[in-house]
């Protein structure tokens, strides 16, 4: 039997050079839709129940989420086990919430938008969504969606506190094709490149170059962007044979893009 890696990944740099990205090698992704995860839920709210869940998607889709994968993963994926317990009843609200650290766990119409926008890149149109690198982890919940979207995701997270709460989060779910990662999200992860589409959770005033470098011919960026005057954007970019094609859409609201570990 072969031996589990341990936890947590690093990538070269941070203490751990030469570091490969560490799965949660425990069952396929797809179990995570097929049965309840092994946590508790909290006593007395119900937020188990896929009712609250079927709720929440519906919205989704009255918002003017189309994609059936998309609105089946947000379903699937218990948001109340990704945050607080003092915050669980609004684990199914569509509002952003705190995970510590200053960070946020993204509303769930943010996450669903962004999904939504991977899946119509060219190259997935053509043959589904590939791989994916997502900057900053966070509590791990966008991962577990994007882990029933993609065949493989690597996640990176520049906080030591969240990458190990991602990691306390996501173990029970047991997904096979989710790479926890602790580095810098701003250098990317030219290790697992191309990415067939590339997603970030902060935002700053460029797109780094590096994640331009990484994303695939056909693959497609989805990222908030600050404007001149500090309106952040959420920004598609599409790398094309010819290069880079950008499209700025509606406005957002992440926490800053920051470089280096904490």
């Amino acid at each position: 039997m072969q031996r589990r890696p341990g936890f947590p990944a690093r990538l070269p740099g941070t203490g751990n050079a030469g570091a490969k990205p560490v799965a949660q090698v425990l069952a396929p992704a797809s179990a995570l839709a097929a049965r309840k995860p092994v946590v508790a839920a909290p006593v007395g709210v119900g937020l188990d129940s896929s009712a609250v869940r079927t709720r929440m998607v519906q919205k989704l889709a009255a918002g003017g989420i189309t994609s059936a994968s998309v609105l089946q993963a947000m379903g699937a994926v218990e948001r109340h086990r990704f945050v607080d317990s003092a915050l669980v009843n609004q684990a199914y609200e569509d509002t952003s919430l705190p995970i510590g650290l200053g960070q946020t766990i993204s509303k769930p119409s943010v996450v669903a938008r962004m999904c939504e926008l991977l899946l119509g890149a060219e190259g997935a149109r053509a043959g589904g969504l590939g791989r994916v690198l997502e900057i900053g982890t966070g509590c791990g919940y966008q991962a577990a969606v994007l882990s029933l979207l993609a065949r493989e995701v690597y996640t990176l997270e520049r906080l030591r506190g969240l990458h190990d709460r991602a990691r306390d989060n996501l173990r029970p779910f047991r997904l096979a094709n989710v790479h926890l990662l602790f580095g810098d999200g701003m250098l990317g992860y030219a290790k697992g490149a191309p990415y067939a589409a590339i997603i970030a959770a902060a935002g700053g005033d460029a797109v780094p170059q590096a994640w331009c470098d990484q994303l695939a011919v056909g693959g497609r960026l989805v990222a908030p962007m600050a404007l001149s005057g500090g309106q952040q954007m959420l920004l598609v970019i599409d790398k094309t044979p010819h290069g880079l094609k950008q499209n700025v859409l509606e406005p957002v609201h992440f926490v800053p893009l920051k470089s280096g570990i904490a």
